[in-house]
């Protein structure tokens, strides 16, 4: 059987950072809420011309440059912060790669889950003719209302992968288990800017999933917890996975130690939030971060309110450590310009759902940029002009220690 999986994955966030001990300050309330309570530190944050299409496209680049467009015939983009209706992200984002026109691409929605969904249709497009390559974009803006409980979770960031046969860095094993329940715990209205959660129902609903998917994947033939190497989970905040993980563990009745997710936190917890690409962000935290991987088994739960849930294993392949971006990501974290939180909140108020004309300023540093509204069009653009505001650089200490 042909092996199939993430061959390279590649990550990139928004121009800005808000330090959630500013966030705790002005709310009046112990850091610690937020560093101990959330397991969170800072949240990534766009600045007027960033958004999901300008993140992805970042991150997909990379994955382009080293490995050029040969055989992929199809780009799959994964969000729940979509920018339009009708039209893909990934046609905008085509355009800024400057892919060939022979190449499918189309967008894919249910949530946080939205990621493996892609994943897994590339998984069975490259199963189909092992010449073809799939490149996979979970890009998301994760957004709640000003001084709401969800608010210290938001975050932003965008993952890419190259799916191939024989990959270079995860073989994606073919048995999943899956659980789909239809529950109101959190969801987006198309004429809302910012999401609707009810934070207890969405634990209840998560942790229910987790059960609910792996008692389908043992169903389906999977191997046992204890043959499981490594766990990652989709993290809204990184505490989420820790609950997760002793669900799992009182559920299957082995002690499954809470240090073996440690290194999946790195990013995410100066990250915040990143939807779909929450699970992938950690998976790339692990394969960074940790060097004696080869030949086990990584775990992958992925959830998407409403609510979908996954759980997937991949066997890392030896060399993975040679294709690490680690220093790349490390550069994308550090150069982040810390927001003000006056700044913060005056970026998020204007934040609409309007497709009025508009000229966005050039803020981002990133290599591309939302441009802005021209006949009720989105139009994006090479980043060609460098911001001009003073950048105040903060150190990615938190994540690579």
């Amino acid at each position: 059987m042909t092996r199939i999986g993430i061959h390279d994955l590649a990550v990139a966030t928004t121009h800005h950072v808000v330090e959630l001990d500013d966030l705790a300050e002005a709310a009046g309330v112990d850091p610690a809420k937020y560093r101990l309570g959330l397991g969170q530190e800072r949240m990534s944050f766009p600045a007027p011309d960033d958004d999901v299409v300008t993140i992805g496209a970042a991150a997909a680049a990379p994955i382009l440059e080293r490995h050029g467009a040969d055989g992929i015939r199809t780009v799959l983009f994964a969000t729940e912060s979509g920018v339009d209706q009708s039209k893909s992200g990934g046609v905008f984002v085509h355009r800024l790669l400057g892919l060939p026109p022979t190449v499918r691409t189309v967008e894919l929605k249910q949530a946080c889950y939205g990621g493996t969904a892609a994943l897994q249709t590339a998984l069975g497009i490259v199963a189909r003719d092992p010449r073809e390559r799939v490149l996979v974009i979970s890009s998301d803006i994760a957004r709640y209302e000003l001084d709401s409980p969800g608010e210290p979770t938001q975050g932003a960031a965008a993952v890419a992968m190259l799916v191939s046969a024989d990959p270079d860095i995860l073989e994606i094993e073919p048995i999943a288990g899956v659980n789909t329940t239809d529950v109101d715990d959190f969801w987006r209205p198309t004429d809302s800017t910012t999401a609707i959660v009810d934070g207890a129902l969405s634990l209840d609903a998560y942790l229910h999933s987790v059960t609910g998917a792996w008692d389908d994947y043992r169903a389906q033939g999977g191997p046992d917890v204890d043959e499981i190497h490594r766990f990652v989970y989709h993290q809204p905040f990184t505490k989420m996975a820790r609950k997760a993980h002793a669900h799992l563990a009182a559920h299957t009745g082995v002690e499954l130690p809470v240090e073996t997710l440690e290194t999946s936190f790195r990013y995410n917890r100066v990250l915040g939030n990143s939807y779909t690409a929450s699970l992938f962000v950690g998976l790339a935290a692990v394969l960074d971060h940790e060097d004696d991987l080869a030949g086990t088994r990584i775990g992958l739960f992925s959830y998407g309110s409403g609510s979908v849930s996954e759980i997937i294993t991949g066997i890392v392949q030896d060399g993975y450590r040679e294709h690490s971006r680690r220093d790349e990501t490390a550069a994308a974290l550090a150069a982040r310009v810390r927001l003000p939180l006056d700044d913060y909140r005056a970026l998020h108020a204007a934040t609409t759902t309007s497709s009025a004309d508009v000229e966005t300023p050039h803020v981002t540093t990133r290599p591309y940029r939302f441009a802005g509204v021209r006949g009720r069009a989105r139009h994006y653009e090479p980043t060609t002009t460098p911001a001009t505001a003073e950048r105040e650089t903060v150190e990615p200490a938190s994540a690579d220690r």
